[in-house]
């Protein structure tokens, strides 16, 4: 009998370049550890003055106290734990940050009620966790336009909902800064794939937008939604290239126009379960969103770090600093027998390309 993923190819596109990074300690930043304490899945923000990153993560998997943490350096160095309120230490999701500009933060803890937290001083003090709706789920991604998106597959969307086998994907929208938000409304349901945690890229001109989202059954590749007419509609979810089946993608823009997308893979291959970064073009997610074959490309695959769990890790935040240094933070079990902990890698796409070139 198949096992689930032998429905997928074998390994990734061989035509990928690959670059592994793990043994460069050189890269790698030591952000937070707690000898014998789930460390969990990061969320972070560039603040208004480009320099200081904010990153909040949960103290358990997938739920637990929320501990945020400072870099003022690119993330070279990184402050104590920071105040929290005392609602923080209730959230039952994993926390997700959104920078609103002009010192206004925000932060999402999801499951029934969805719950948000704010800042007018970039991060200094927050309010406390209070219900922006009676609505629950998971994983809720705004943009500045300040549309939210998140998934529920039947037990969290209600206070007495359950598991039905279908997953939903919604959007709820707000037109004051995040103070109140519309109704959800699905925008895709299925049974036959589970798609959920949707991650946002928007086109180099802002006219499309995409969600890069994961297959929670295991059996097809991650998929790919896209929107031309700013979320009111969304295309059908659509097969992403096999190299970016993962969970949890986050994606940032380099200046010269390649997108990184940093994520857990979740392939049949020999990086599957690590952390991993894609970097490529906006148009291969186009493509695949449309149905069509990709345009030739030069992705690069690169491993940033070698998990020694079969599949818990990832769930990063990413940020492009001003002189174009990538800073990726997230958890994992990056060392064998220990819990998770939190780590920061730091690259450019200079060095990428001369790494990339020198392998050849």
């Amino acid at each position: 009998m198949l096992t689930l993923l032998a429905l997928l190819p074998l390994f990734a596109d061989p035509s990928i370049q690959r670059l592994d990074l793990d043994a460069d300690t050189t890269r790698q930043v030591l952000v937070d550890q707690e000898p014998g304490t789930y460390l969990g899945h990061v969320s972070s923000i560039l603040l208004d003055d480009r320099a200081t990153i904010l990153i909040a993560y949960p103290k358990g998997h997938g739920s637990g106290p929320i501990i945020l943490k400072r870099s003022t350096d690119a993330g070279k160095t990184w402050s104590d734990r920071l105040p929290t309120p005392d609602s923080f230490a209730t959230s039952k999701e994993t926390p997700t940050l959104f920078n609103l500009g002009q010192g206004n933060l925000i932060l999402f803890s999801g499951l029934f009620p969805i719950r948000a937290a704010r800042s007018n001083d970039h991060g200094r003090t927050w309010s406390q966790l209070e219900p922006i709706g009676s609505m629950g789920g998971l994983a809720e991604l705004p943009q500045r336009k300040l549309v939210a998106f998140f998934h529920d597959d039947g037990r969290f969307f209600t206070q007495a909902g359950k598991a039905a086998g279908t997953f939903s994907l919604f959007q709820t929208d707000s037109a004051d800064r995040g103070l109140t938000w519309s109704a959800p409304r699905a925008i895709w349901s299925g049974s036959d794939i589970h798609l959920c945690e949707p991650g946002v890229l928007k086109s180099p001109d802002g006219k499309r937008i995409a969600l890069l989202l994961r297959e929670n059954r295991r059996k097809k590749p991650s998929h790919v939604m896209i929107t031309d007419d700013h979320a009111v509609t969304w295309s059908v979810p659509r097969p992403l290239p096999i190299d970016l089946t993962g969970d949890r993608h986050t994606a940032v823009y380099a200046s010269d126009g390649r997108v990184v997308i940093t994520y857990r893979m979740i392939e049949n291959d020999p990086w599957k379960g690590d952390w991993v970064a894609w970097i490529g073009d906006w148009n291969t997610i186009a493509s695949a969103a449309d149905g069509q074959q990709p345009p030739p490309s030069s992705s690069v695959l690169v491993r940033l770090k070698d998990n020694q769990s079969s599949w818990d890790c990832g769930y990063p935040g990413l940020e492009r600093m001003p002189d174009g240094t990538f800073v990726a933070t997230t958890y994992g079990h990056w060392t064998k027998g220990q819990q998770p902990w939190i780590l920061s890698v730091r690259f450019t796409l200079d060095e990428i390309d001369r790494l990339v070139t020198a392998a050849k």
